[in-house]
């Protein structure tokens, strides 16, 4: 094992050691049935992250979707991604086969926090993508990890999963820590105008699998 920097170690920690705990957890009502909620700590990061579950997980694939805070979309129901609702779809269909898992993931803004996200919106205004204002804030496009996503979901007692995403990179970043992706199930939301650009950039220059022109 070759260790070249601080990342390779967080990294090979990850796929070696166990770094999450189970906190405390409750059920859930909701209107797509009622869910078991558990809160994970992240031991590395000490970030709180949300697993929430239906039926009876086991080694039969089951439905799960990654799902990145978004408190815009999730919250406030912002027009400006479609986050807030593939968080409901995905719910909704967890519900209607009463069993899966959804992680809520404390990485706001693809893991560049809720300040930074809020001034890429600024710069958005101004004529640059969501790629471009990432990037002008100093960060790379995409900086969510899914190794601690992946612990959670072994935790859990999954191992084949039938993953909600329309992001086929999450899908290698999940299978990169033993979990095996046996269907990549779409969750596509209907663009409306003010998310069009966002979504095309993600499609674009992020590789999503979005049917839009």
């Amino acid at each position: 094992l070759k260790i070249c920097s601080i990342a390779d170690l967080i990294e090979y920690r990850r796929r070696s050691e166990k770094l999450i705990e189970r906190v405390t957890q409750t059920t859930l009502p909701t209107e797509s049935g009622i869910y078991n909620l558990i809160l994970y700590r992240d031991l590395m990061s000490k970030q709180i992250h949300t697993a929430l579950t239906m039926g009876k997980l086991d080694k039969s694939a089951a439905l799960v979707r990654v799902h990145s805070e978004c408190l815009t979309g999730d919250v406030f129901d912002s027009l400006r991604c479609d986050c807030g609702k593939q968080l409901k779809k995905a719910m909704q269909l967890i519900g209607q086969e009463k069993k899966g898992a959804i992680l809520y993931m404390n990485q706001e803004g693809r893991g560049i926090g809720l300040v930074d996200k809020i001034r890429a919106y600024s710069l958005q205004d101004k004529g640059m993508d969501t790629i471009q204002a990432n990037e002008a804030l100093g960060h790379k496009p995409d900086l969510r990890d899914y190794g601690i996503g992946a612990q959670i979901l072994v935790d859990l007692g999954l191992k084949d999963i039938r993953l909600l995403t329309n992001n086929p990179r999450k899908i290698v970043g999940l299978e990169g820590y033993g979990l095996r992706v046996v269907e990549r199930v779409p969750l596509e939301i209907e663009p409306n105008p003010l998310n069009y650009q966002y979504l095309k950039a993600k499609k674009e220059k992020l590789g999503h699998n979005l049917n839009i022109d």
